[in-house]
């Protein structure tokens, strides 16, 4: 006689059993354990993504590691199923790596989540790191769904493929995560080359600033061109507009405006140069080609602090107002898209 057992899509989803084998009994049992790990799972996922803190969600972390050791305890201590363990120590096993990753792996993120800002290097490294973490539950999972259908087709146990409400939810905070995460590196190159920018000319170094001016013109130039392969997400193209308006605005910042401070920092110092040769000159030798020099430096300098400080109020606004629509955009995407769950 065929009995007929739900089959989980992807990670985290829970296995429902129907009929009443020992086989479906024994499938069951796996199955509620998946279905407290899947509801934990979600709602650490879900307030992650709404904005809150690998540290702040630390507990939820926690919690979760606790449950998953609970149903590895629990699976552990289930018989052999006519002689053989495989299915049961391959869930095991699945919860053993998912233990591991909460314990090891998602602590190291919640450490590197510290430093994340310092530069574009430690950001990539952090997404990188959730990301490889992701891959390695999905492996482990993969192979435990391997011995899952194997045991179904062993003891005669037909498999449907069920898409619940849980995991429609798991696989578009999936798809949120991924998606959000292309865009935020993307913005973040420029933002990072941007406060080199910033520090160059706050310390006022023209060698820094053309550095970090050129850095940025390229990031900014060449970013752009990844924008459009993006695309939308379910048809919400906010995000990707937003990420363009800003990478656009540093373009523009970087090979045109900045141009601008540079040579107010040329003109600061040739006018200190010759106003130090001109007083060290004493009155009665200063010749009008001496005078002339100085007033045309005096003249010139004036004339680039007006239009650097032009720029600087230009560039201020204009960065607020995208840095605005970047930030605004970005919080309202996650809050929109990322399923909440608690």
């Amino acid at each position: 006689m065929i009995r007929i057992v739900t089959l989980p899509i992807f990670a985290l989803i829970a296995f429902g059993s129907y009929g009443q084998s020992d086989a479906g009994a024994y499938m069951d049992v796996i199955g509620q354990q998946f279905q407290k790990i899947s509801h934990d799972m979600m709602s650490y996922s879900s307030a992650a993504n709404h904005g809150k803190s690998a540290r702040k969600i630390d507990k939820s972390r926690t919690e979760l590691l606790l449950q998953v050791r609970e149903s590895e305890g629990t699976v552990r201590k289930m018989k052999p199923f006519n002689g053989t363990t495989t299915l049961r120590d391959s869930m095991a096993a699945y919860f053993k790596m998912t233990g591991q990753l909460l314990n090891q792996d998602y602590a190291k993120i919640v450490d590197m989540e510290e430093i994340a800002e310092q530069s574009y290097d430690a950001m990539e490294a952090y997404l990188l790191a959730k990301e490889k973490a992701e891959e390695k539950l999905d492996g482990a999972y993969k192979s435990a769904t391997a011995q899952y259908e194997a045991f179904a087709t062993a003891n005669n146990i037909k498999l449907i493929k069920s898409e619940s409400e849980l995991s429609v939810k798991l696989e578009k905070t999936n798809r949120v995560s991924e998606y959000t995460n292309k865009a935020y590196l993307l913005f973040f190159k420029s933002y990072k080359n941007e406060a080199y920018l910033m520090d160059a000319m706050s310390r006022q170094d023209i060698t820094a600033l053309e550095q970090s001016r050129n850095a940025l013109a390229t990031s900014a130039t060449e970013d752009l061109q990844k924008v459009p392969p993006l695309g939308s997400f379910e048809g919400d193209a906010t995000l990707r507009n937003a990420l363009q308006q800003i990478l656009n605005f540093y373009k523009v910042e970087a090979n045109d405006k900045i141009k601008l401070y540079s040579d107010f920092l040329i003109a600061k110092d040739n006018f200190e140069r010759i106003k130090k040769s001109f007083d060290a000159l004493p009155a009665s030798k200063r010749t009008k080609e001496n005078v002339d020099t100085y007033n045309k430096a005096i003249a010139d300098f004036n004339s680039k602090v007006n239009s650097s400080n032009a720029v600087n109020q230009e560039l201020n606004k204009k960065r607020s107002s995208s840095l605005e629509v970047w930030n605004d955009a970005y919080e309202n995407f996650l809050d929109k898209h990322t399923p909440k769950y608690k």
